[in-house]
């Protein structure tokens, strides 16, 4: 609170009131629930195509490995999808976590600041004005690092091996670049393009993971939900 800025006096909840906050917690909760399931379906949805991708391509050694290339445009519509549903999912898991902290747990410590006026406007704000609590660049460098980071390493794994060893080992790296031509496309122009690809993923990860850290640390300090 500023200086200057008189605070607003707090207001008791009566038992109506408390009666609600209890029934709009639980909706916030059911909602936050309904929308990580749709999170775990995407990601099933990216598990499977990368399984048949690896079905197809292994099927023999004459098999192409051109379908472990393709259903990487697949699972990155799987991914942006995802990140999609995750800003829903995260504003109503925002909610709820902020009555936890600023609701119930005063109430189990039998504090007598429950009733607190900041708190109770930050969340009537929210309503008020509803709005995502993170950008869809953090949402997507956040299901990168919880799921399809290693989803990446699979794929890319199975199609550097597919190369190493079918239709037969390789005796040389030139051999090696050779089979990653694709009808008109050089296999050097192949290789470049998913190396770019790994490290594109892996840097929106690790940013991800530093931007959550920077959140974390400021968050004792924020009056918003984060």
């Amino acid at each position: 609170m500023q200086t200057g800025v008189q605070q607003k006096p707090m207001h008791a909840f009566d038992g109506g009131e408390m009666g609600a906050i209890a029934h709009l917690y639980r909706g916030e909760v059911y909602r936050s629930t309904i929308w990580r399931t749709r999170l775990d379906t995407t990601t099933n949805w990216s598990v499977v195509t990368l399984g048949i991708a690896l079905s197809i391509t292994f099927a023999s050694p004459s098999a192409s490995a051109l379908p472990l290339l393709l259903v990487g445009i697949l699972i990155l519509f799987f991914l942006g999808l995802e990140a999609r549903r995750y800003r829903y999912f995260n504003v109503w898991r925002a909610r709820a976590r902020w009555m936890e902290t600023h609701f119930y747990v005063p109430v189990l410590r039998q504090d007598a600041s429950i009733d607190e006026a900041e708190w109770t406007e930050v969340l009537a704000a929210d309503y008020i004005r509803p709005r995502y609590h993170v950008s869809f660049f953090t949402a997507v460098g956040r299901r990168i690092r919880r799921n399809y980071l290693w989803i990446l390493i699979i794929q890319s794994i199975a199609y550097i091996g597919k190369l190493i060893v079918h239709p037969t080992s390789i005796e040389s790296f030139n051999h090696f670049v050779t089979r990653a031509d694709i009808g008109p496309l050089p296999g050097e122009a192949v290789l470049i393009a998913g190396a770019f690809y790994v490290v594109t993923w892996t840097v929106i990860a690790i940013w991800s993971m530093r931007h959550d850290q920077r959140r974390a640390r400021d968050r004792g300090s924020s009056s918003a939900m984060n």
